[in-house]
């Protein structure tokens, strides 16, 4: 229960519950879904990528859907 009222507190902090609701809460999705494309784009793991690792997937996907049609 003390981490709920914890939460319940901060959530009270934030700015705009009277005019936007809960829709106050927008900047910080758009700012996290930001900051993870971002992630994903430029942090390396290893060598690659994750967008390394999408291309090459869908690469290997409309190879193997090629080789299927073939035969």
């Amino acid at each position: 229960m003390l981490v709920s009222r914890r939460v319940r507190r901060l959530l009270q902090l934030v700015p705009g519950k009277q005019r936007f609701g809960v829709y106050r809460f927008l900047p910080f999705f758009f700012l996290l879904g930001g900051a993870m494309e971002w992630f994903m784009i430029n942090v390396r793991i290893g060598k690659e990528t994750f967008y390394d690792v999408y291309r090459r997937k869908r690469s290997e996907r409309q190879y193997e859907a090629r080789m299927e049609k073939k035969e």
